[in-house]
């Protein structure tokens, strides 16, 4: 994991989001100062998608309509995150370029008509990409307003098509020399699989059952790599024109990934991440701390929050009301895990096109709303806590003694068809240990394969499919050095070229484990297990015995009864354990809590996760900030030591449902109880 060079410390917090004035009369806009001013609103992003007014045609740049926003927000003293808009090329380039736009798997060529209608591997597109990112820098790279540069939107276009082929094809050259290197990684005697020559090598397209799980993790390698190559074109531009503003790209998380984020991360001057609720319930406070940790891990410091979602969010297939006072509440748990910004899609809700139900800042009623009542007191309270941004001046953002290993190609790996469970998702896991330590008021980091784990008392790894020998040794040398390793189910099986590793389960990490498994099990949905220590698991089981480990478990129930279900090895001070079945999430919940203190690791404020309490703490340049956010249902007192920027309150603070604090502290010594007219 590599941190920027130089922790990105805006001043202030950043308010506001995406502005889209296009698509407003000059009136509009005129009262988009006006409210954005009431707000304290002090950053929006343009550009994201106005390829097609600021190039209408080939070679013809038309962008004195942006000069005249960009005057209008500097008047008001608001800056902003200029976008190339190159995610949502204009018509006149899919008629001129009908080979630029992306091909499906099953061979459908895609027509212009959404956004994300270009094959990144097209040289017209590339060329297209370039130079308007350049138009833009060479103009408005040096403007005092310039908060830094949002370079593409949300990368994650797959094509197929021609491009893609030849592409991937030389990718593959570089990697493995010789066609005769390649049918080795991928196993290609399997199915009379052979290649001759690189010519008769596709991308995985659409085919006559499944695909061979070598060619595929490889795709997404490419396809990562290809889009990395298409933004550090655009950045190589940037900086061609002088423009020294931060340069970032928006990831986007949410059930599918196409990137590497370890690598993406270090080619950004700061990592920014679009983040948006997918459930209703609870899930969502999880779901914040999840996307704030992964994102302040890849980068390694304070980040940014490009986009989250206001008033609505998309839920399935219909609109979720978000209720203002969540809203203000998920912005500062974004900020209490190291974002420097709390920035939305959009500003004002759009009155037509694709998304004219996004919830946004402005909604359709206008400022006379209880929504914009929100907007305006999230502005204050940004106000009031914008000290918090300065970064520390040594050390993390937060201090997390857990680390919790993410790694894209597991995620990849675990994608491919026609393993033992197809059920077995990997974010569902990674998700899964990150939500129980969350409930359990624990501080944790995300850690990639190959990094730093001086700093973590314990470390989770959970589903890591295929791994490389590399990635074993890593393992090895931290529980060597003391570390307590928990590994879950499905890990280790396989490696990186998709092949089993043989002799018995886990595979490449039964000696670190000191167990051998024989046989897969997976359960059907709904059938449960029971373990001796009274958790519950389901989805997958193991016959397995152990080599050096003790018996932490047994299933207790089926074919497995009696056998082990949960080992632990010790490695001098250090231990391996290992949970070879799916545990649910009440279990895992209890079971990860239990590991954790064995770790020696201690929440954040003890009790405070018991009330609905969640407790982190920020550290940067003036002190500590312990932000308290109350996800519970009976009010709590909370008393310390520190002043709550928010009310000015000294040592003692209540907060009712759905009410926050950020206290600056003045020492880490504070205690929660029930308020007594709860």
């Amino acid at each position: 994991m590599t941190a920027a060079p130089t922790p990105y410390d805006p001043g202030s917090l950043l308010f506001g989001g995406d502005y889209n004035p296009e698509q407003w009369s000059r009136e509009v806009r005129a009262e988009d100062m006006i409210l954005m001013r009431l707000a304290k609103v002090n950053t929006v992003t343009i550009g994201v998608f106005s390829w097609a007014l600021l190039e209408p045609r080939e070679g013809l740049f038309a962008p004195e309509w942006l000069d005249e926003v960009i005057a209008d927000l500097t008047e008001a003293g608001i800056g902003f995150f200029l976008a190339t808009p190159t995610a949502s090329p204009p018509p006149w380039f899919t008629l001129a370029h009908p080979d630029a736009l992306p091909v499906r798997e099953d061979g459908t060529p895609l027509r212009h008509g959404s956004r994300d209608t270009y094959a990144v591997s097209a040289p017209a597109y590339r060329a297209a990409a370039r130079r308007i990112a350049r138009l833009l820098a060479d103009r408005y790279g040096g403007h005092p307003g310039l908060r830094g540069w949002h370079v593409h939107n949300e990368y994650g276009t797959i094509d197929f098509g021609p491009h893609a082929a030849r592409a991937f094809r030389e990718w593959l050259r570089a990697k493995y020399g010789t066609v005769a290197a390649l049918n080795a990684a991928w196993s290609t005697a399997f199915w009379s699989q052979t290649y001759g020559d690189w010519d008769e090598i596709l991308p995985p397209v659409q085919t006559q059952y499944l695909h061979n799980p070598a060619q595929v993790v490889d795709f997404k390698r490419f396809c990562s790599d290809e889009m990395l190559a298409a933004y550090e074109e655009q950045v190589a531009e940037i900086r061609a024109s002088g423009s020294t503003a931060p340069i970032t790209t928006n990831f986007m998380l949410p059930t599918w990934n196409h990137l590497d984020q370890w690598r993406w991360a270090k080619a950004q001057d700061v990592v920014s991440i679009d983040h948006y609720l997918d459930t209703e319930d609870g899930d969502g406070e999880a779901h914040v701390a999840y996307g704030s940790d992964l994102t302040r891990s890849w980068g390694g410091g304070p980040w940014l929050l490009m986009e989250q979602n206001a008033t609505g969010m998309r839920i399935g297939d219909r609109l979720a009301t978000k209720e203002p006072d969540r809203t203000i509440r998920n912005s500062l748990g974004y900020i209490a895990r190291g974002a420097q910004s709390s920035l939305f899609f959009q500003w004002r809700a759009s009155a037509g096109g694709s998304e004219l139900w996004h919830g946004a800042l402005v909604p359709h009623a206008g400022a006379d709303s209880r929504a914009f009542e929100a907007v305006v007191e999230l502005g204050d309270i940004l106000d009031r806590i914008g000290e918090v941004t300065a970064p520390p001046a040594d050390g993390p953002v937060v201090e997390a003694e857990i680390g919790i290993v993410w790694d894209a190609e597991a995620w990849w790996a675990l994608d491919t068809p026609h393993l033992p469970n197809d059920a077995v998702r990997y974010s569902d896991e990674v998700r899964a240990a990150h939500r129980s330590l969350w409930r359990g008021g624990f501080a944790t980091e995300f850690v990639g394969p190959g990094g730093d784990l001086t700093r973590f008392r314990m470390l989770v790894v959970p589903a890591l499919y295929a791994l490389t020998a590399e990635t074993v040794r890593w393992l090895e040398a931290y529980v060597a050095d003391g570390g307590c390793i928990v590994v879950t189910f499905a890990s280790g099986l396989a490696d990186e070229d998709q092949r089993i590793a043989l002799g018995g389960y886990p595979g490449m990490l039964r000696e670190l484990l000191g167990v051998r498994g024989e046989h897969i099990y997976p359960r059907p949905d709904g059938d449960e297990v029971r373990l001796s220590n009274g958790l519950v698991a389901g989805v997958w089981t193991e016959r397995m015995r152990t080599e050096g480990s003790e018996v932490v478990a047994t299933y207790e129930t089926g074919v497995l009864a009696g056998t082990p279900a949960i080992t632990r090895r010790s490695h001098g001070s250090g231990s391996a354990t290992y949970v070879s079945t799916k545990l649910t999430q009440d279990s895992l919940d209890a079971f990860l809590v239990e590991q954790a203190e064995r770790a020696g690791v201690a929440p954040v404020v003890a009790g405070a996760a018991g009330w609905g309490v969640e407790a982190v703490r920020r550290r940067g340049a003036g002190g500590d900030y312990l932000f308290l956010l109350h996800h519970g249902d009976r009010s709590v007192d909370v008393e310390g030591f520190g002043v709550d920027l928010l009310t000015g309150a000294t040592d003692r603070v209540r907060l009712d449902p759905g009410g926050v604090a950020v206290l600056r502290e003045a020492a880490r010594e504070w205690r929660v109880t029930l308020a007594a007219d709860a």
